[in-house]
């Protein structure tokens, strides 16, 4: 099914995307540029790993608001021998920061992740230790086929050549520009004449073109250890920025174990601490089973009820209990039992909203990206990665033409709480490159941005294929509801007479037009087929790749 959802009760919707289809491998990126070269990897006899990180370099060209090497990210893989692994590229706090390094902002919305002058959230201030160039060049050198110099050239011909400016693009700079129009080096790129660059307009990125072929002639090491490094290091010393040599050479990856869930008859695997989202997934599947979802029907006021419950027990449980495993325990096997999961079920009332608690509240960014790819051979990817808000820091990097992040808004400026910045902590994310398994045979892969709204987000689009039997286009795209305990988010989709049996339950329901953003995912069809879906909520694009090489022998003669 992949048209609309219409023969249920409850909320309909009608799919704005269409998914697509191949043989030999697929490709799915919130980017048509980004999805076609890592197709083209795909083309060219590459694996799935190496579509991946095509894939992703290409994303920090045509993907600047969401994706870059001085970022940081997860990456859930999964091997033609069917093992499965998270490489942990997420950034970390750099050694000079203290716990007083900075202030509180008195009185802000966001209570205690604001600080004052918002140094970490715009500046050089903000910018953590990356991650994401590390990660992606050992993982293509540890499981990929292809080199450094041949995954990296579709992204050095876009940044050089230039590209069409989307109406998404040029969206995210209008909400940014404010900003962005500080700095003279990222404005010169995105706010010609002090205006957004708009939709349709080229957009060139010459001296980030050269940072690449840089990269692919001495891979993380040029960062690392080298001379892109010392322009880093340089700009944030002359910046009042804390990274300094030592952070970039002492960065580590880290392989991680997932986090597995049985829910039914089916075997769900996320991502491990530092994520939150494998544990609170598993944990909200767990509460879940215990009731008829499918039953209830999608889109229903008992569904989205039941939804947002599990939801408000999960952030509550969150706040209370996630970070870096390397600085707070993190009682994984009590969140994830089945035990825990009837507790929290038999205080769940089935009519009435309740509340479950309050404690530190999260301010993820909703500004990352997702990417998914697969080959004929049996490797998958699924991984998110991102600069934090959009555009990162706001600033750009000269001579690296770079876009930095500004993951150290997600730390509490306050000493002594669990979120609180230490040197060398890594960061705590909603990142949720999930895979679904029936039968030990692989049968979904998807993921999405969206801050902490992303793993409630992947939890919905596994309960629209399990519970509701949609089709991957449906999953990605069917409207969705979110709430940590406050207000219940609900898109415009959901129908009036629904928002108010909520209402009427005890919600306060405040419809929006998006809950998190683009999804995108792969089916694994028993027959060898892929099928490849994006959603509407950003410029998300399948490739698959069918066909093949002539048959042996073939000879053709000549008249």
């Amino acid at each position: 099914m992949t048209g609309n959802w219409r023969d249920r009760a409850g909320t309909t919707f009608d799919c704005q995307k269409r998914p697509a289809s191949g043989s030999r491998g697929m490709v799915v990126s919130n980017h048509p540029l980004a999805s076609a070269a890592g197709a083209e990897m795909l083309a060219a006899g590459g694996n799935a790993i190496d579509a991946a990180i095509a894939t992703l370099f290409t994303l920090t060209v045509v993907e600047p608001m969401m994706v870059g090497i001085i970022g940081g990210g997860m990456a859930h893989i999964r091997l033609a021998d069917g093992t499965h692994r998270f490489i942990d590229g997420q950034s970390a706090v750099p050694l000079a920061i203290r716990p007083d390094t900075y202030r509180s902002k008195p009185g802000s919305a966001h209570d205690v992740f604001d600080t004052v002058d918002d140094e970490n959230l715009n500046g050089p201030k903000a910018v953590a230790t990356p991650g994401s160039l590390k990660a992606w060049c050992e993982t293509l050198r540890r499981f990929g086929t292809m080199s450094l110099a041949d995954v990296v050239q579709p992204a050095i011909k876009h940044a050089s050549r230039g590209y069409a400016a989307t109406p998404y693009l040029h969206e995210c700079i209008t909400d940014s520009a404010q900003e962005m129009l500080k700095d003279k080096a990222i404005s010169a790129i995105y706010l010609p004449d002090g205006k957004p660059l708009a939709a349709g307009a080229r957009v060139v990125q010459s001296e980030y073109a050269e940072t690449l072929a840089y990269i692919a002639q001495h891979g993380e090491a040029a960062l690392y250890e080298g001379a892109l490094g010392d322009i880093l290091v340089d700009y944030m010393k002359a910046h009042g920025g804390f990274i300094t040599r030592k952070d970039l050479a002492s960065y580590k990856t880290v392989e991680r174990a997932p986090i597995r869930a049985d829910y039914r008859d089916w075997e769900i695997l996320g991502p491990p601490p530092p994520a939150a989202s494998g544990v609170h997934i598993a944990q909200m599947l767990n509460i879940l089973e215990g009731y008829d979802i499918a039953a209830k029907g999608f889109g229903t006021s008992e569904t989205i009820h039941l939804l947002a419950e599990v939801l408000k027990i999960a952030f509550a449980d969150r706040a209370a209990a996630s970070g870096d495993p390397d600085f707070i325990n993190v009682p994984v096997e009590r969140l994830t039992s089945k035990d825990y999961a009837d507790e929290r079920r038999r205080a769940i009332d089935i009519a009435r909203a309740k509340k479950w608690g309050a404690g530190v509240e999260l301010f993820e960014s909703a500004h990352t990206t997702h990417m998914t790819a697969a080959d004929a051979m049996g490797n998958v990817v699924a991984t998110t990665q991102t600069i934090n808000n959009l555009f990162g820091a706001k600033i750009l990097i000269p001579g690296l033409g770079t876009v930095p992040n500004n993951y150290m808004n997600l730390y509490d400026p306050r000493p002594g709480h669990a979120l609180s910045v230490a040197p060398g902590k890594r960061v705590t994310t909603s990142m949720s490159p999930m895979m679904a398994l029936r039968n030990g045979k692989l049968v979904y892969a998807l993921g999405l941005p969206g801050g902490k709204r992303i793993f409630p987000s992947a939890l919905q689009a596994l309960i629209n294929l399990i519970d509701h039997g949609m089709g991957l286009q449906e999953a990605v795209e069917a409207p969705r509801v979110w709430t940590e305990g406050n207000a219940l988010e609900v898109e415009q989709a959901v129908p009036q007479s629904v928002r108010k049996d909520l209402a009427a339950m005890g919600h306060h329901v405040v419809a929006v037009p998006t809950v998190a953003g683009g999804m995108n995912g792969i089916q694994f069809h028993d027959d060898g087929m892929l099928s490849g879906a994006a959603c509407w909520r950003a410029d998300g694009t399948p490739i698959g790749i069918a066909g093949g090489y002539a048959r042996a022998g073939v000879r053709f003669g000549l008249s």
